[in-house]
């Protein structure tokens, strides 16, 4: 008698799609030791039967020793995998991108000079993680201002702001990148930067409040407080660097 894992899956597979949650249910399953009958409904008709005879809303669906288990989530929760809550707070997309923008300063440097540390790759740092949080902010301008205006005093009074500032941040950034404008970059980078640690400072340490952060758009789960603070004391510190070392303060 076979020892084996025996699981059955029904997923959508038709000419004109391919369900991407039926491919990671199969592989989760492969990948903890089952055997897969992989059942392919190819058809609209053959879905909507499928939902009909098994009262489900969705696919793909999981069968283990008769037994429904249900979806992809379904799938990972019977294993024992941990099931991300949408809603849950989370710092990775911070410490992705800052880990990348560090370490592509550290490599551009390398690059040019010869060494990874230096005050230029400091400087390439703090720029390319504004152009990249900018980036971020772009993709959905509307939801990023709609997030802003929660927290941003200048936003809360002129609702255009929450619109510029992207704009205002790339600008800064890329123009930091060559060192290029700093007449006017330094003081877009100063007033924005300037603005934004305020309005931080006041929501969560003044006024106690618990919001999202807007800092890499409107759509994350990061939550207020330090990551956004030290995005703003960044271009701060950048605005005041480039300032001395240009003679513009």
């Amino acid at each position: 008698m076979s020892s084996s894992k025996q699981a059955s899956l029904y997923r959508m597979m038709t000419d004109e799609h391919t369900c991407p949650f039926g491919l990671k249910t199969l592989h989760l399953l492969k990948s903890q030791g089952y055997e897969v009958e992989d059942h392919h409904l190819t058809s609209r008709e053959e879905i909507d039967k499928f939902k009909e005879q098994h009262n489900v809303e969705t696919t793909p669906q999981v069968f283990i020793d008769t037994q429904r288990i249900g979806g992809y989530e379904e799938v990972r929760k019977h294993l024992g995998k941990k099931v991300k809550d949408p809603d849950e707070t989370s710092y990775q997309p911070v410490i992705a991108l800052f880990s990348l923008t560090a370490l592509t300063a550290l490599v551009l440097n390398f690059s040019l000079y010869g060494s990874l540390i230096s005050v230029q790759a400091a400087e390439w740092f703090i720029a390319l993680s504004m152009v990249v949080l900018a980036l971020l902010k772009l993709q959905n301008v509307e939801s990023f201002s709609t997030m802003f205006l929660n927290y941003d005093l200048l936003a809360k009074r002129w609702v255009p702001y929450g619109y510029v500032y992207p704009f205002a941040e790339a600008l800064a950034g890329v123009l930091m990148m060559g060192s290029l404008l700093n007449w006017l970059s330094v003081p877009v980078a100063f007033f924005i930067g300037s603005i934004g640690a305020v309005s931080v400072f006041k929501a969560v340490y003044i006024d106690k409040r618990e919001l999202k952060c807007a800092c890499v758009g409107g759509a994350s789960n990061v939550p207020l407080g330090f990551v956004s603070l030290t995005e703003n004391l960044m271009m701060i510190a950048m605005a005041l660097w480039m300032g001395f070392t240009h003679g513009l303060v």
